[in-house]
């Protein structure tokens, strides 16, 4: 109680300057995207258009691939569940997922999907904030994807070690990128650093990624969930196998 004043001070100092940053952003965030696009397709010319709808296309078919293969394949072997039907009871979450861009606000949306599936909810409330912060597959696929598209655009023939490099930092990247729209770009700028290419050339698919940001943050969650419903399954049969022997006369 004696804290209250300050922290009613840091409080209130928060709510100012999130309106702050949130108006600047909405006054010249615009006109930045803007100028960086253009400044890209000034270097790289209009025939990068096309180059675009391919990176576009190869990013959702690597997302769709990992969202129902590997996930799929997950489901049915580790976790004994009809992916379909995983999908179907998932599917508010994954929606919600799409629009907001946010593994994060998903959360709450995503952890309740997983609850009516039979999710234990101890583990539902570990694993899938536990995901939502360093569970980021999606991102990951994207950033290496990216980075090979700018590399191909910039002229750059980019060596097995470097790619070693993009395959490693994006992984790790994706862990430590937070569960916000957006965030995925600016750990694509350390990837980029890293094997030496300009960071500026993000430009490029800059116009395009909010599309992209929906669909992975669909497949990121989807893995948080997947991973909580197998772990779920496995603990319920070591405790019906602890039973079971219990039971048994000696």
């Amino acid at each position: 109680s004696k804290a209250q004043i300050v922290h009613k001070f840091f409080e209130q100092t928060n709510e100012v300057l999130m309106y702050i940053i949130t108006m600047i952003m909405n006054l010249f965030a615009p006109i930045g995207t803007f100028g960086l696009v253009a400044h890209a397709f000034t270097g790289a010319g209009f025939g990068a258009i096309k180059q675009l709808g391919m990176y576009f296309f190869i990013v959702l078919l690597a997302l769709f691939i990992h969202f129902f293969v590997v996930y799929g394949s997950a489901l049915k072997l580790l976790g004994k569940t009809n992916p379909l039907a995983f999908y179907k009871g998932f599917l508010p979450a994954i929606t919600l997922g799409f629009s907001a861009s946010s593994s994060t606000a998903t959360l709450p949306v995503s952890m309740n999907c997983s609850k009516k599936m039979g999710v234990r909810p101890e583990i539902a409330s570990f694993v899938q904030p536990l995901g939502a912060t360093i569970n980021m597959d999606g991102t990951a696929i994207m950033q290496g994807v990216a980075t090979i598209f700018i590399a191909q655009i910039s002229g750059v023939d980019l060596s097995l070690m470097q790619l070693i490099t993009v395959v490693v930092i994006a992984v790790v990247a994706s862990i430590g990128t937070a569960g916000v729209p957006g965030v995925g770009l600016i750990m694509l700028a350390m990837v980029l650093n890293a094997i030496g290419l300009n960071p500026a050339a993000i430009g490029i698919i800059l116009g395009i990624d909010r599309l992209l940001d929906m669909t992975r943050t669909s497949v990121n969650i989807t893995g948080d969930a997947t991973c909580a419903l197998i772990i779920s399954k496995n603990e319920e049969k070591k405790l019906q196998r602890n039973q079971s022997g219990a039971n048994e006369p000696v």
